[in-house]
């Protein structure tokens, strides 16, 4: 007889092959779903504008149009003390200029000669008219309740103040002496950029990217061209647009695609994690930062008429 295999080595080919089968078909690790993001109660907006609305009633109870020395022939005659100024003095239904500085309107002799620095932010609560209300607060509904769903009061409460007041800095150094400057639509293109800034920071979420981002483009292209209508405050704009736009890369941020938060990780999953946001996410963030304080400190400066500092060491 021949001699045969030893027993081993029968026994270790098929281990071996065994061993290969068992690894290749070992599971892949186990997908870890998070729970959706739960949308936040918008009340901040809704506040807002209500707050408007409220101002604009009551500017137009002090305004009192009958009751003028010059008795002017007043629009709307049978709302009495809330009838509007006649369409030659303002043609936007609304009360007369001068009521509008009693009650807070931006002017730059006031705001740097007199001090009354705080016109900068009461402007942005008041509006010339019912047409300028009107338009101003369904821009107010249609963005703002969307950005405050999707991002909550803390964030979008200091990108309104915050890009008013840019708008308000614009207009004061920007326009003429002593015209009077009303309205929150330097807040509302704050939020206008701030959308685009959100979608360009946080890409990675987005599927349609091409078509949200021409959408968007496009309505801020006519609101912008809106602005450049005679007696239309363009600089209130452009200055809300622009910090509007870089407050978005620092409070608009979001996780990247992918990214799962260590609470709804299991102790034992040894899967590869994502980090929470792309390197071009902070990177934007700090900029966009830095951008905002040179901004914020040239504005004023310019305002206020603070000599540049030179000769530093």
């Amino acid at each position: 007889m021949g001699k045969g295999m030893p027993y081993s080595d029968v026994e270790k080919g098929p281990e071996r092959g065994q061993e290969k089968r068992r690894h290749r078909s070992r599971p892949p690790p186990p997908q870890i779903c998070p729970p959706p993001e739960k949308p936040w109660f918008p009340w901040l907006v809704p506040v807002i504008f209500s707050a408007n609305l409220i101002m604009f009633i009551i500017t137009m109870y002090i305004n009192d149009c009958p009751s003028q020395e010059n008795h002017p022939r007043c629009v709307l005659p049978f709302l009495k003390r809330f009838s509007f100024q006649p369409f030659k003095e303002n043609i936007l239904l609304g009360p007369s200029a001068l009521t509008l500085q009693k009650l807070g309107a931006l002017e730059k002799n006031l705001v740097v000669d007199d001090g009354e620095g705080w016109r900068l932010l009461s402007c942005m609560w008041l509006h010339a008219g019912v047409v300028h209300l009107v338009v101003n607060m369904l821009s107010l509904l249609f963005i703002g309740i969307r950005l405050e769903q999707e991002f909550g009061f803390i964030r979008i409460g200091p990108l309104y103040v915050l890009s008013g007041l840019a708008g308000s800095l614009a207009s004061t150094n920007h326009g003429k002496e002593s015209s009077v400057s009303v309205g929150a639509s330097g807040a509302l293109f704050g939020l206008l950029g701030a959308m685009l800034s959100e979608l360009f920071t946080n890409w990675t979420i987005y599927t349609k990217k091409c078509i949200a981002l021409l959408i968007l483009v496009s309505v801020i292209a006519v609101n912008l061209a809106l602005g450049f209508i005679p007696k239309v405050d363009s600089s209130a704009h452009v200055g809300g647009f622009l910090a509007g736009f870089f407050f978005g890369f620092v409070l608009l941020v979001r996780p990247q695609f992918g990214y799962v938060s260590r609470k709804y990780i299991p102790s034992s999953y040894n899967g590869k994690l994502k980090s929470r946001h792309k390197w071009y996410q902070y990177a934007l963030g700090i900029t966009a930062t830095i951008i905002l304080v040179l901004g914020y400190t040239y504005a004023f400066g310019k305002l206020y008429g603070i000599p540049p500092m030179k000769n530093l060491p």
